[in-house]
């Protein structure tokens, strides 16, 4: 009972990342006026949550293999907790701010860990699967934060973050199921060095180039939409989660796929296929089509991150979860660098704003990952 119980806060933890960090977008107008600042300086509360939550995660896997994966789990997550009272009672924006950026930094010490621990909890050949759930509920969080964020600022905008340190505490309380037999306890000192390796920097490369030209795309999908076909903010909306919804869907039986046909193939896939996407995504006139193929690059993006995942964590070695860190680090960086590279390219000619990631995605995913390593296929 309590070996279930530990295992499905696992895969919650996996919702409650990406959940906590856009639970802010519907609600800026709310915050601006509460906070009494303009709903563009508003933005800054996401900002706020994930520049911390990148960097720390270049160390945090590493440290937290160091101090134990299931004593550092559960303090993040208390961490969590007191962050989130803090966004409930902040008094000033610095201090709302400050609030957010100790979520950001709480979580950047469970995502690798938990990613770490289930891939230790589970057989080689069952990885895929694992990690497909958990892709899926990180796409759940993703997408369905916006939702609640902005229904809880219809009463009250504190509601959101009440409910997200309930769950984390309830998270906390739960523990972590047996972290498994690689997993290092207190006292075990991993070096940084040992999750920087060459392998481990080609993945996070190809993830970052495959979430910040793929999934990361929103940004630019938004631009285009209100450019090329004059939808309201409402109805961009409701586009933009055609991606996160189809990535929902499919995200086990891509687990399958990596399980049947290996990693590397599936990365190989996701990023080809993705290319193919987003170059129709900024070439073709009709709305329907458009929002179809956005709906299939959530297919792309679960391979693209699937697929990576399992090329790290499926290799073994002393450090899984400072390797992971860092592989989720460069990922979202990747996805932070994509609006300031790519926006002035669209605005110079929309066409070139959607062909420059489709290239990128075309020759870098593959040129990255040309060496093998040990028996990934």
């Amino acid at each position: 009972m309590i070996a279930s119980l530990r295992r499905g806060a696992l895969f919650a933890g996996a919702f409650l990342g990406p959940f906590g960090g856009g639970v802010t977008a519907a609600m800026l107008p709310e915050l601006g006026a509460d906070f009494g600042v303009p709903t563009g300086s508003a933005a800054a509360s996401i900002t706020a949550y994930l520049l911390p939550f990148a960097a720390l995660m270049l160390v945090s896997g590493t440290l937290g293999e160091r101090w134990g994966r299931r004593r550092t789990v559960v303090v993040a997550y208390g961490v969590y907790v007191l962050a989130s009272l803090a966004c409930v009672v902040a008094a000033s924006w610095s201090l709302f701010l400050a609030a957010r950026a100790l979520q950001g930094a709480a979580n950047a010490f469970t995502t690798p860990l938990l990613l770490a621990t289930l891939a230790g909890s589970v057989g080689p050949d069952r990885l895929g699967r694992a990690l497909g759930w958990f892709g899926s509920l990180q796409a759940a969080g993703q997408t369905s934060a916006p939702l609640i964020g902005g229904l809880a600022a219809e009463v009250d905008w504190r509601l959101a973050f009440y409910g997200v340190g309930a769950v984390a505490l309830l998270l906390a309380l739960a523990g972590l199921p047996d972290p498994g037999p690689r997993a290092a306890g207190p006292g075990s000192r991993p070096s940084l060095r040992s999750a920087w390796t060459p392998a481990t920097l080609r993945a996070g490369l190809a993830a970052a180039l495959g979430w910040g030209a793929l999934a990361g795309l929103n940004f630019l999908l938004a631009l285009r939409l209100e450019d090329a076909f004059a939808l309201g903010s409402g109805a961009r909306g409701l586009v933009l989660t055609a991606l996160g919804l189809t990535g929902i869907l499919t995200a086990r039986l891509i687990g399958g796929a990596v399980d049947r046909v290996g990693p590397r193939r599936c990365v190989l896939t996701g990023a080809l296929s993705g290319a193919v996407l987003v170059a129709g995504i900024g070439l073709v006139p009709v709305l329907g089509v458009v929002v179809a193929l956005w709906a299939l690059a959530g297919v792309s993006s679960q391979l693209v991150l699937v697929g990576v995942n399992a090329l790290v964590l499926g290799g073994g070695g002393p450090n899984t979860g400072g390797a992971v860190s860092v592989v989720q680090a460069l990922r979202f960086g990747g996805t932070a660098l994509s609006p300031v590279a790519l926006t002035p390219v669209y605005h110079a000619d929309p066409v070139a704003g959607f062909l420059v990631p489709a290239a990128l995605l075309a020759a870098g995913v593959p040129a990255l990952l040309a060496r093998r390593t040990g028996a990934q296929r």
